[in-house]
């Protein structure tokens, strides 16, 4: 099978695609046939070799995969089960997608909806499915319809997403980002402002102008620390991402004064309800147009070449991977 091989030997670094016995692949009870994959942050941290994200050698690099299921010893799948594998470690400890086949444990898999192909549902991938999470972060914490909410990172996998499901949902979305070239793709997505991203990223005081009654925080550091410092009374932010910094320079003035809830996302280790759950809501509102918006399909071949525009922020949107391609 093609496979996108991460080595380290001697601490040289290799990332390459090349060919690889199925042999070699990891012990799980599905055996699945990928279809799509796609290029995450993660993903460009692990393939460019920037951050330790890689803790077993070698690797088969991709967090994300969808496809059908060859063979299975798991009670849940059998043959032909169209499927979505999103985090788990894979990438990390086990080999993932990025690949013509994984071999997965069966747990961490869901069925993919009808609604979608395997190029829909990578297309969401982890970026959209993590979007959705903290959607439901925002409305479980009784975050009202029709107020303002910030998006941060917005032209990522993670805020396109964001922005557009929620302003389904009936908010008004005011997107942050450092590209105001995509002022019209942004607004194409729902945003019905956008805001520069310097107006957040440096240091500011520990409590702001109250704005917003919800925030998706892709960026993390001080852009997080404004976005709770400018949250209204009650107002709920939900973080899932760190480009900016894993550092968080804030006090604790937001959360007691303004009984602002600071909540994080977890994606890689959602439970199965929680992951389903968010299954379910995307396949019902995330329309195929904006699936097409915020996507680019690339072979395997070029993954290795485009991770680098990953970190750099150049890609707007999704990298999708045709995997036999």
């Amino acid at each position: 099978m093609k496979a996108l091989l991460l080595s380290k030997e001697s601490d040289a670094f290799q990332a390459r695609v090349t060919d690889v016995d199925e042999a070699l692949l990891p012990a799980g009870d599905v055996t699945l046939r990928v279809e799509y994959s796609t290029v995450n942050y993660k993903d460009a941290l692990a393939i460019t070799n920037t951050s330790p994200v890689v803790r077993k050698w070698p690797m088969v690099a991709g967090i994300d995969g969808a496809g059908v299921v060859e063979a299975s010893s798991h009670p849940l799948w059998k043959s032909g089960d169209a499927v979505i594998l999103n985090g788990w470690g894979v990438g990390e400890t086990h080999w993932g997608c990025l690949a013509q086949k994984a071999r997965l444990n069966g747990d961490w898999l869901v069925r993919r909806p009808a609604a979608f192909t395997s190029r829909h549902a990578m297309a969401i991938g982890t970026a959209g499915y993590t979007a959705m999470l903290c959607a439901i972060t925002l409305e479980q914490g009784g975050v009202p319809k029709g107020s303002e909410v910030l998006v941060t990172g917005a032209t990522g996998g993670v805020g396109s997403f964001a922005v557009a499901i929620l302003a389904g949902r009936g908010y008004r979305v005011v997107a942050s980002t450092g590209k105001a070239s995509e002022e019209g793709y942004l607004k194409s997505l729902g945003a019905s402002e956008i805001i520069d991203r310097n107006a957040l990223s440096q240091a500011g005081k520990p409590l702001q102008k109250e704005r917003w009654a919800g925030v998706v925080d892709s960026v993390g550091s001080h852009t997080l620390a404004n976005a709770c410092a400018q949250s209204m009374r009650g107002g709920v932010v939900a973080a899932c991402g760190l480009a900016q910094g894993m550092d968080l320079p804030l006090t604790v003035a937001p959360f007691i004064l303004r009984n602002v809830t600071l909540a994080g996302v977890d994606s890689v280790m959602a439970l199965r309800e929680r992951r389903e759950r968010a299954w379910e809501l995307l396949a019902k509102e995330v329309a195929p147009a904006t699936i097409d918006a915020v996507t680019e399909t690339i072979a395997l071949g070029d993954a290795v070449g485009r991770a680098p525009e990953v970190l750099a922020g150049k890609i707007r949107g999704r990298l999708i991977v045709d995997v036999n391609r």
